[in-house]
């Protein structure tokens, strides 16, 4: 039988610990003042003054791992030795729902000297207490397991039904649906973004993995670190979920690829192209050095030699920084002769102020675009028909090899036929997808190309937007090649791409182009 704190000899202090094992738990609900107050109202009914109260916030598992835990027995370990202490907690499941975890936190509170007590169930030291504790804690054990295997269970049913089921990905937020509960929605403007950092990596208006992250860190609202810069990681995170084409899968819980109730930002297709430009290329991290400051680096090369300018700031005596560009190839005559910055992109500023075509020629292209805008339109019935057919095949391939599979006994060659199952099984989903947008436009003609007709009409406004992926998009639709620049004569003829090929040779101006001093008399250093 417990003594009363009246007969003791030491003053009998409380400790409270309260915990709850989840961050939703902390913040949907009000577990740790609801623990809290039960245990103070035990702790007066048991005549015990409560010295402090300790709260563990969202964590679970050791001694090690509880910050509050760990600081409630080093306040006992540095306390008198004339005080007894009670750690009160509400209930066993607070202290642990893990029978190892349990029997650890026991010993360490027990090496301490303080005792464990509960309103909820009487602790002790003889057998028969220790059993039924060790029962109850094994109970919760199993609680916690049992329900964890409940909650995977309706979750992969829910992914299984194209629900995608855990913490919302970045551009994306859940929106509740009657009848369907949450479902993912776009949260803009990141979805956007997000889109369009795709599309253009699929489409090549981004060149690589480090173009994206440099377009998503010139988005205001983009998220970003503290140094204002979007992680390498998040980006390749973003790029290979297939969630992002409004797909769910889950390869660990038998959850194949099927297409999601949510809309995705991208295709399918777009987001297979995607895979195939980061695949098909070496991973490489951006470069700190490559920003508005200097947007002709990587488009103009020295016409002495034909290597890329290099592109740097000098600071001179006085502390004044001065931007050059400058060929550092040992063997060109140009090396080491410096071009002043607003030099060399004066010039090609006005060089696209010559780069545009007549008014019929953009006429003529504007026709030619309708006309094919229409041809397309028509053949929509035909395209379909063909993907239909197309995705028959597929599914007679895939009747096949499941006959061979359910025949194969060697695991390698059980493999081999399972990757070629799910390859062919994208191949048509990308066909259904395909099939179910043809002849369904995105938007009007002018919609769709008044971009295009808009870039090829005046490149220059593009430029001088002074957004850099803008500038890096001119450079790389407009000129065919690095343009070629000489320190005494200025830019030489540049090869321009095909569609201003296709518009006419005569673009620039009384072909000013081919003069030898450029558009003005040399600005030598």
């Amino acid at each position: 039988m417990r003594q009363k704190p009246d007969d003791r000899t030491k003053p009998v202090r409380a400790l409270i610990y309260a915990r709850v094992s989840s961050t939703a738990q902390l913040n949907k609900g009000d577990g740790l003042n609801s623990q809290e107050t039960r245990c103070r109202e035990y702790a007066r009914m048991r005549g015990y003054e409560v010295e402090k109260a300790f709260f563990e916030q969202g964590v679970s598992g050791s001694v090690a791992i509880r910050p509050a835990m760990q600081a409630l027995l080093d306040h006992v370990n540095a306390s008198k030795d004339d005080v007894e202490y009670v750690l009160v907690i509400d209930d066993i499941s607070r202290l642990a729902r893990d029978l190892q975890t349990h029997l650890e936190l026991r010993l360490a509170i027990a090496r301490t000297g303080a005792r464990l007590e509960s309103p909820s169930m009487e602790f002790g030291d003889d057998p028969d207490a220790i059993l039924i504790e060790n029962l109850l804690a094994a109970v919760a054990q199993h609680f916690r397991q049992k329900n964890a295997q409940q909650t995977k269970h309706r979750m992969r049913a829910r992914m299984l039904n194209g629900y995608y089921t855990f913490i919302a990905c970045i551009g994306f937020k859940y929106e509740h649906r009657p009848g369907e509960g949450k479902i993912l929605v776009r949260d803009e403007p990141i979805a956007t973004y997000i889109q369009e950092g795709m599309e253009g990596l699929a489409s090549g208006r981004f060149r690589s993995m480090a173009e994206v992250k440099r377009f998503w860190e010139s988005c205001p609202e983009f998220p970003k670190d503290q140094n204002g810069q979007v992680r390498n990681q998040f980006v390749k995170d973003i790029l290979t979920k297939v969630i992002y084409a409004g797909y769910v899968e889950r390869e660990d819980w038998g959850v194949s690829l099927r297409k999601g109730r949510h809309t995705g930002m991208v295709s399918l297709e777009t987001f297979e192209r995607v895979q195939d430009v980061l695949n098909g290329r070496a991973y490489m991290p951006a470069r700190t050095d490559v920003n508005s400051e200097f947007p002709l680096r990587g488009g103009v090369c020295c016409a002495g030699c034909g290597k890329l300018l290099t592109a740097y700031q000098a600071t001179s005596k006085s502390g004044k920084k001065h931007s050059y560009y400058e060929c550092f190839n040992k063997a060109c005559d140009q090396r080491r002769k410096t071009i002043r910055k607003d030099q060399i992109e004066g010039e090609f500023a006005e060089l696209l102020q010559h780069l545009i075509p007549s008014r019929g020629l953009l006429d003529a292209a504007a026709s030619m675009f309708r006309q094919i805008w229409d041809e397309r339109s028509t053949q929509a019935k035909d395209i379909a028909k063909s993907y239909r057919q197309e995705i028959t095949k597929i599914e007679r391939k895939i009747e096949a090899l499941m006959d061979r599979l359910v025949d194969a006994s060697d695991q390698s060659l059980v493999r081999a036929y399972e990757r070629k199952i799910s390859g062919l099984e994208k191949e048509k989903l990308i066909l259904l997808e395909k099939g179910q947008s043809v002849g369904q436009p995105r938007g009007t003609f002018v919609q769709v190309f008044e971009h295009a007709l808009e870039f090829l009409s005046n490149p220059y406004n593009l430029w001088v937007s002074g957004r850099l992926e803008l500038q890096k998009m001119v450079l790389r639709l407009a000129f065919a090649s690095p343009i070629p620049y000489d320190r005494q004569s200025g830019f030489r003829t540049p090869k321009t791409t095909l569609p201003f090929n296709a518009l006419g040779e005569n673009l620039m101006l009384e072909n000013k182009m081919a003069d030898t001093e450029g558009f003005e008399p040399s600005k030598r250093l």
